[in-house]
């Protein structure tokens, strides 16, 4: 693990169920005491969205909501100017529950390919289609991306900030499994060194860098390769298959986020049997107890935008519980 930089035990991924940002904001930070995160709130409708917040955050690039979804326009909007008011709304709101913190704190925005994925051409057509295009969006992306942590860290001047990249189109894009508009192909696989390579550059934006996708396959090889500092997965996805990458990874310092916790209501286990199926894995992988809580941040699965208030703030409780629970008996 990287001696310079430590990751705290749990945290959360991202969107929380209603729309008050005050309250959100005050339940991240009263439940992560030392890694809480900028919640993202999108009930409140497009642009509080993951693809509309982070079109906000566009330099010189610009999206509108259309039927079939965001298109790239040629000027700011009424929607562009709304996804950026909620944002602002919701630092506003952290930046009063975070007077005087000097720890962790993470921020979240919807990488490149997903992005590329997501957000429509003029055509109609995604953007993943033009390779152009989808040069310009991560240049953009990146320098939208170091303008909002520079106004994170102005306004929590101790904070040490992580930048969390949300990917959950990632392995569609990498497999060619991205629909096109009419429904009826798909668009070609992106080449790996490319999707890499771009990765590589938006990450670079910041020193503490998490990917997120609570997909099947994650490519954790890949990412890691493009220099992130963790991974972010649904645990209840994994197979045997991934136990090679998941050890390499490891091995080379990359933090896992572990979402352990169901992102809808549900009954939850006890702390500690949430985390069976990471000592479990940690022991097929012939890996030290020792290293578990250096190597492994626990999380819900996926964001909690789909959970009600309560189920929500349990969830986020039982992180915490469980990543304890690990920490005092690894094995």
């Amino acid at each position: 693990m990287n001696p310079e930089f430590r990751f705290a035990p749990a945290t959360g991924v991202g969107s929380l169920p209603g729309g008050d940002a005050r309250e959100a904001a005050k339940t991240v930070t009263g439940s992560f005491e030392d890694f809480p995160h900028l919640p993202e709130l999108p009930a409140r409708g497009p642009g509080a969205d993951m693809i509309g917040r982070t079109a906000g955050m566009l330099v010189e690039m610009y999206a509108r909501v259309e039927p079939s979804g965001w298109r790239l326009g040629d000027r700011p909007g009424r929607d562009t100017k709304r996804a950026r008011s909620w944002l602002g709304e919701d630092l506003d709101a952290l930046e009063e529950f975070t007077q005087e913190y000097d720890g962790l704190l993470k921020v979240q925005a919807v990488g490149p390919w997903t992005l590329a994925a997501a957000l429509e051409l003029r055509s109609g057509e995604s953007a993943l289609s033009d390779p152009g295009a989808c040069r310009d969006l991560a240049g953009s992306l990146a320098e939208g991306l170091r303008s909002h942590l520079a106004d994170v860290q102005s306004r929590v001047p101790g904070a040490r900030l992580v930048l969390q990249l949300d990917e959950p189109s990632l392995t569609a894009v990498l497999r060619g499994q991205v629909r096109t508009a009419s429904g009826y192909r798909t668009h070609r696989a992106v080449d790996r060194q490319i999707v890499e390579a771009t990765l590589r550059d938006v990450l670079g934006v910041n020193p503490a860098t998490v990917v997120h996708s609570c997909a099947p396959d994650v490519p954790f090889a890949l990412l890691r390769r493009a220099g992130a500092s963790a991974v972010s997965f649904d645990f209840s996805l994994l197979t045997e298959r991934d136990d090679d990458v998941i050890g390499e990874a490891v091995e080379a310092g990359t933090r896992l986020f572990a979402g352990v916790v169901p992102g809808t209501d549900g009954a939850l286990s006890d702390p500690a049997g949430s985390v069976m199926g990471v000592r479990t894995l940690w022991r097929r992988l012939g890996l030290s107890p020792a290293l578990l809580a250096e190597a492994v941040t626990l999380t819900p699965a996926c964001g909690l935008a789909g959970a009600s208030p309560a189920y929500a703030r349990t969830a986020l409780a039982h992180c915490v519980r469980a990543a304890r629970s690990l920490a005092d008996n690894p094995e």
